[in-house]
């Protein structure tokens, strides 16, 4: 059975997740066999992965499929047994163990969520039969008292499962003394027991100058530190997991081409972005609520989205489809992923109200084509060849919804002898389903090529690779590594 350690963070956004990527690195390059595990995630950037057991795809956190990258292993839904994928402000559809139990409100889940621990536990035995050691996130922070009652993510999994805890502060945001100072106050001693040490997170310039505070941090809480890591540049090279980075994503060169991205309400896999980030002369604009669409966009990109009558709404509220009619007649491009294909449609409607009330409403009307919400959920990957540029293409399906229409008849990609997304007649606005296109290198290199742009289709997969060697160096360097493997049983 696998050792296991878990990260738990004193709040959320304190670099979780890349550690535990970084640190699944580190121990894959030192010949450990590891898989990574987070009992809960609440995100709309979800992955496909396989059931085990069964020929069926389910669906994780995009951060876990990105864990499992640096596992060097194909994602399975035990890396994430319980995803919340929220649709509003009060609920979220629930899915467990790849798949999908429908929408529970925020309230009714709290109170019911207890009984998920069976599902957790199972899905985290699995994972410990088939490796050597499990790195298990978890969500939020143990500080969250008033939750601890059915905790399924942090001390209630730790203590059920025995994992040890290391507690992540987070230095940048300022207070991370009194962050894990206050969480050993507040702990029970049970919870207090599991944690056998601390990191620091995301120090800027001279370590030696926190030397102090590690002496305090003790004082307080008589944990060992496991380390300080500095802020990791890498990390802007590795997928985002939560939307709540996109506005601070910024590009400091100058760029050919500016790509804008309405920051919708539900917006979901928006990483399908990042392959164009990492482009050089690419400039890549999250713009939040309140803004308008640039008008030096050379490219506007509809992301998908969890909810897409709901964010069809709330884009018509920011004026952004004014933005995007006006962007049209000057001769922009328009790209659709998703639920923005979807969007960019005459009509979308949902008889069944599977992602709310029942009815239709009018879409952008930029395509000619109609979007049917259904019931069965589309989960695979993908192979298809550009029908454009006549290169290979590999991603992923994740909606709900059929789009049909006379634009349909100038198709994005042909998967076998199917024909997927749709284009206009003069070629500037498309819309595809498929998650991954410009991950896609040689896609993405065709595609800039018509904005003027003869250096992109250098592989993306290659530079994540790299971020994650690099990231791992750096815990190697700043960790000790040692006493954290050394601590986990």
């Amino acid at each position: 059975m696998a050792r296991a350690i878990m990260l738990q963070g004193t709040g959320s956004d304190v670099g979780k997740s890349v550690l535990v990527a970084g640190l699944c690195r580190m121990a894959k390059r030192r010949g450990l066999s590891v898989r990574p595990f987070k009992p809960q995630n609440m995100s709309n950037n979800a992955a496909i992965a396989a059931i085990p057991g069964s020929s069926e795809m389910g669906e994780i956190g995009r951060a876990q499929w990105l864990q499992a990258l640096a596992c060097g292993v194909a994602p399975t839904v035990d890396m994430n047994p319980v995803l919340i994928k929220p649709e509003s402000d009060m609920g979220a559809q629930l899915v467990v163990q790849g798949r999908s139990r429908g929408s529970a409100r925020a309230r009714d889940y709290q109170r019911s969520k207890g009984a998920l621990m069976a599902p957790v536990l199972e899905s985290f035995e699995r994972l410990r039969k088939e490796t050597d050691l499990v790195i298990v996130e978890g969500a939020g922070s143990p500080a969250e008292i008033n939750l601890r009652a059915r905790d399924i993510a942090n001390m209630g999994f730790a203590t059920e499962a025995d994992v040890p805890v290391a507690l992540v502060g987070d230095i940048d945001r300022g207070g991370v003394i009194a962050a894990l100072a206050g969480t050993h106050l507040i702990l029970d001693e049970a919870d207090r027991r599991m944690i056998v040490g601390y990191i620091v997170n995301k120090f800027r310039g001279d370590l030696s100058l926190f030397d102090d505070g590690i002496a305090a941090i003790h004082d307080f809480t008589g944990w060992p530190s496991f380390g300080v890591v500095p802020w990791l540049s890498e990390a802007h090279r590795l997928p985002p997991e939560d939307s709540v980075t996109l506005a601070r994503r910024t590009s400091v060169l100058p760029a050919k081409l500016r790509v804008a991205v309405p920051m919708l309400s539900r917006i979901a896999n928006f990483d399908d972005l990042d392959p164009l980030s990492a482009e050089p002369e690419v400039e890549v604009v999250f713009v939040p609520p309140g803004e308008r669409l640039p008008r030096d966009a050379g490219l506007i990109v509809l992301p998908g989205s969890k909810s897409t009558i709901g964010d069809l709404a709330f884009l018509r509220r920011q004026g952004w489809d004014e933005d995007l009619k006006a962007h049209r007649e000057r001769g922009g491009h328009i790209v659709g992923l998703c639920g923005g294909y979807q969007m960019l449609g005459r009509t979308v409607e949902d008889p069944e109200g599977f992602e709310g009330a029942a009815g239709r409403v009018e879409g952008l009307g930029l395509l000619d084509v109609e979007t049917v919400m259904q019931q069965q959920k589309a989960l695979r990957e993908v192979e298809a060849v550009s029908v454009r540029y006549r290169v290979p293409v590999t991603g992923y399906e994740i909606h709900i919804g059929r789009t049909e229409g006379k634009d349909c008849a100038r198709p994005v990609a042909m998967i076998g002898d199917r024909a997927e997304g749709a284009t206009s007649g003069d070629g500037r606005v498309s819309g595809s389903y498929l998650h991954g296109l410009f991950g896609s290198d040689a896609f993405r290199a065709r595609f800039l090529s018509e904005f003027g742009i003869e250096t992109g289709g250098g592989s993306y997969r290659a530079q994540v690779e790299t971020a994650l060697d690099d990231i791992a160096l750096k815990l190697e360097r700043h960790l000790d590594c040692d006493a954290l493997l050394a601590a986990a049983r």
